[in-house]
């Protein structure tokens, strides 16, 4: 095996045609740093090879005989977590495009790929492997491992967006109070401010802000362990935030495509990620929505709320985000108000999820403390109420992995490409 930080790129070829195979080799023979160590024609003789070579870099037609190449990558970074997998497919569409990269990959190149594209590709990504085999031998992961599997592959974290389209009905509160229930040593916990002009977080956690999003997204292409962990700001319950620019003008250097890389790269890295957002569907909103494995919808309990909280449903239902992965949850419950929650889900025909009753004046304390109710008193409503929310949340959260586990899910399109 090469050493973990020089020595050539170990490739393993993967595809099902033996044409195919040869042609790729052809490709990278006379590239002195690059070394083919296997050529696998179907997913588990690919998995195989990958246990005995250990490669650097893989080359992975979506398209096998026995197992599609999505899984295949799943499955061997579960195994070779320094392993960098570029997609190869004669379908060049966004969807497959999507598909790669949640399972993992570096790269997707469209077949036949040019010789200077591939080359360039595999020595890109053969750098970062070298790198993350490095760090793995002489420091270990600089972020936080879950369910056995070092930061940067799998399995998958899960992303919780925390959403309204009215302002002003306790999104941000909400965000970091399930940010702080979530996390533990066992689910480390990320909690990211996508409000890009306007962003509390930190704020209502009381910390210093020195870098933000903005530093992630310039570098979307190539973030690594070290800058993630430079950039993250760590509040005193261990929580990670990622906080949202310090200037209003900062957000118009921010795209929509590095929004999905950085939310893509911290969901490999931590098991939540808690996404707070701003009220407007413009495109960076929509990247957020499409990276939700759940989106908590949040209404207050007055006709104006209630009726967006209605376009919203109908929006979500028109492009076929699916009903089980939202979840409404009414804040700022009054009785005096008249509205009860049950008078709202009959209204909007859809259940209520969860309620947390109004108490301006511990909410308001909890805000300018800049202390989270969840670590100053969970024990009296509204703490109380959102504690159960949340184990609420994560009981849903755990039923859509098992049946994402029993039987894999059809990947839905982006929702919002553009």
């Amino acid at each position: 095996m090469a050493d973990a930080s020089s020595g050539p790129i170990r490739l393993l070829i993967v595809d099902d045609f033996a044409e195919t195979r040869e042609n790729l080799r052809k490709l990278l023979q006379f590239e002195s740093d690059i070394e083919v160590v296997g050529a696998a024609r179907t997913g588990e003789e690919a998995l195989q090879m990958a246990r005995d070579t250990q490669p650097d870099v893989v080359l992975m037609d979506i398209n096998l005989p026995d197992m599609d190449g999505i899984a295949v990558t799943e499955a061997l970074l579960r195994e070779v977590r320094h392993a960098q997998i570029i997609m190869l497919s004669v379908q060049s569409d966004n969807d497959y495009l999507r598909q790669s990269m949640r399972a993992g990959a570096r790269d997707f190149i469209a077949k036949p790929p040019s010789g200077d594209e591939l080359i360039t590709s595999v020595r890109r990504w053969g750098e970062r492997a070298h790198a993350e085999r490095k760090d793995e031998v002489e420091r270990g992961p600089a972020l936080p491992t879950h369910g056995g599997v070092a930061g940067g592959h799998r399995p998958e974290g899960k992303a919780i967006v925390v959403y309204s389209p009215k302002g002003g009905v306790g999104c941000t509160t909400l965000a970091t109070n399930l940010a702080i229930g979530l996390n533990t040593e066992e689910t480390p916990t990320c909690l990211v401010d996508a409000n890009l002009q306007f962003g509390d977080v930190s704020v209502f956690l009381n910390l210093q802000v020195k870098n933000s999003f903005l530093d992630l997204a310039s570098r979307a292409e190539d973030i690594d362990s070290d800058l993630a962990e430079e950039v993250l700001i760590r509040h005193e319950s261990g929580l990670r935030v990622l906080a949202a620019p310090p200037r209003p003008e900062h957000a118009d250097e921010v795209t929509p495509d590095q929004v999905r890389k950085v939310l893509q790269y911290l969901k490999r890295n931590f098991a939540y990620l808690v996404v707070d957002t701003h009220k407007a569907m413009d495109d960076i909103a929509l990247a957020v929505l499409d990276n939700a494995d759940m989106l908590v919808l949040v209404a207050t309990p007055d006709i104006p709320a209630i009726k967006d909280a209605r376009l919203v449903f109908d929006l979500l239902g028109a492009l076929d985000f699916p009903r089980d992965r939202v979840f409404f949850v009414l804040n700022k419950m009054d009785r005096k108000a008249g509205i009860t929650a049950e008078a709202v889900a009959e209204n909007l025909k859809r259940p209520v999820d969860g309620d947390i009753p109004a108490d301006e004046k511990v909410v308001s304390a909890s805000v300018n403390r800049g202390v989270p109710l969840l670590v100053s008193d969970r024990s009296r409503p509204p703490g109380r109420n959102m504690l159960e929310l949340l184990a609420t949340l994560k009981q849903r959260l755990l039923a859509s992995h098992t049946e994402e586990t029993e039987e894999r899910e059809p990947e839905r399109p982006r929702l919002f490409g553009r």
